[in-house]
């Protein structure tokens, strides 16, 4: 989905997600709406030791007043407590590439995740720290605040409360949440850190089950979302690192594959076919003047008729828009930026000339550690 650019705070983009502009609007519904501003008014009165007049907070369009601060106060604190995660992580010299505000909270997006359990766990703990000094100074407003400011004092008091159940909530181990990140840098002080992802997205796993089913029994769709979020998140997170340590110690040169199957970029789709039954490969590297141009794949022409076997050139079916890296690029970096680029394969630029490493290439080099067990290049 489409994310706007907000502001920028210490060299760190921060982008709002078009599902937050499109909830903000309900947020603010529901926080106005009598119900909660009675519930919280009980709340933040006992706090600041003053008595609401709730024929003031409920009277015209204040009701609407205060669910607008209130819903934009949520998410500028949501933005103060990843800000806590990103200063960690720049304390660490980690480049954090951006902040992301949407329906469920906020990310900051980090270049490169830290594997040292110690960084990994006062980054994740800075968050929630940072909402309680939020919600510290919220209380603090609260005391000095006059009695008469009625909308003021609630508003405040309520980010208070909030942001004090905003940290308390992320301190849940439902991995990748903040209390995930924290239980799994305290697993990573005993055991690898790929054993240690994956304990911690197990435990993840049950609380996303267990949000689905409070959801699902308290008809909240939020909670469903949360469920689904947690899920998905923990799963990927755990294939990533399994995948980051099968490829640990190599590059996207041990990877690819000597340019053996290779086709003129000028030769029929005919002279194609031809040779891959007789070489029984599906895949070819296409060479012009002995250069890697590009890949073609029997994917490329199984829908062309013989007369356009005949008439067509590899070079009318190759995929040519193919990423290009160094030699020296780790493998997992590699991958990743395969996947972003959505390509089959890239070309591999290196002393010994430009090769091709595609997505099946990645798969049998972690097989291939799979199965031989060794962290050394093959």
């Amino acid at each position: 989905m489409r994310n706007y650019h907000l502001t920028t705070v210490w060299g760190i983009p921060i982008r709002v997600n078009i599902s937050l502009l499109v909830f903000l609007p309900i947020l603010a519904w529901i926080i106005g709406s009598g119900a909660q501003i009675e519930v919280y008014a009980g709340l933040v009165g006992a706090l600041a030791g003053v008595t609401f007049d709730m024929g003031r907070l409920m009277a015209g369009q204040t009701p609407w007043l205060i669910g607008t601060a209130a819903a934009v106060g949520l998410f500028a604190s949501v933005a103060v407590h990843e800000l806590g995660h990103s200063w960690m992580a720049m304390r660490y010299d980690l480049e954090v590439e951006s902040i992301t505000l949407w329906i469920l909270g906020g990310l900051a997006s980090l270049k490169t995740m830290p594997r040292e359990w110690n960084r990994e766990f006062w980054i994740a703990v800075a968050g929630p720290v940072t909402s309680i000094l939020v919600a510290l100074v919220c209380y603090i407003a609260l005391l000095v605040l006059p009695a008469s400011a009625q909308v003021t004092t609630f508003v405040v008091g309520w980010l208070a409360v909030t942001n004090l159940l905003l940290a308390v909530f992320n301190m849940l181990p439902a991995f990748p949440m903040d209390g995930g990140r924290v239980l799994r840098a305290l697993l990573a002080r005993n055991r690898p850190y790929a054993s240690a992802t994956r304990l911690a997205a197990r435990i993840g796993t049950a609380f996303a089950v267990l949000f689905a089913v409070v959801g699902v029994l308290s008809f909240s769709p939020m909670l469903l979302l949360l469920a689904l979020f947690v899920y998905s998140a923990a799963s990927g997170e755990s294939r990533t690192v399994a995948l980051s340590d099968l490829l640990d110690g190599l590059t996207v040169s041990d990877v690819a594959r000597p340019a053996t199957d290779t086709v003129e970029a000028d030769a029929s789709v005919e002279e194609l076919v031809d040779k891959m039954f007789a070489t029984r490969s599906t895949e070819f590297t296409v060479v012009r003047d002995g250069e890697a141009v590009g890949v073609v794949t029997i994917s490329d022409f199984q829908a062309l008729s013989k007369a356009e076997r005949e008439a067509d050139t590899v070079a009318d079916l190759m995929e040519t828009d193919l990423p290009r890296f160094a030699a020296d690029m780790t493998a997992f970096d590699a991958l990743v930026a395969l996947d972003g680029a959505r390509s089959s394969a890239a070309l591999v630029e290196g002393i010994d000339g430009t090769r091709v490493v595609s997505r099946a290439d990645f798969a049998s080099a972690m097989e291939m550690r799979r199965l031989v067990g060794s962290p050394s290049p093959f």
